[in-house]
C-alpha cells in the first residue's frame, strides 16, 4: 500500500481508501474503486481527489495493490 499524494500513481479502477470531506475531521476511511481523478495538479499534501465509483468523492489516503 502506498499514500496517494503523487497523481502518476492513481489510475481509474484502482482499489483506494479515502477520506471524504464530512470525515476529515475523524479520519474515517472510505473504500472503493477510482472512476475519475479530480485534482489537475501532479501532487497534493492532502492527498490527491478522486470520484468512487459510487460517486463518493475524497481524498486518497491509501492505494491498495
Amino acid at each position: 500500500m502506498s499514500t496517494g499524494t503523487k497523481r502518476a500513481d492513481i489510475i481509474a479502477g484502482l482499489k483506494v481508501s479515502i477520506v471524504l470531506k464530512q470525515d476529515q475531521r475523524t479520519g474515517k476511511l472510505t473504500q472503493g474503486i477510482v472512476r475519475d481523478i479530480l485534482t489537475k495538479s501532479a501532487t497534493h499534501p492532502h492527498g490527491i481527489k478522486v470520484r468512487l465509483e459510487n460517486g463518493r468523492v475524497g481524498r486518497v489516503k491509501t492505494i491498495h495493490t
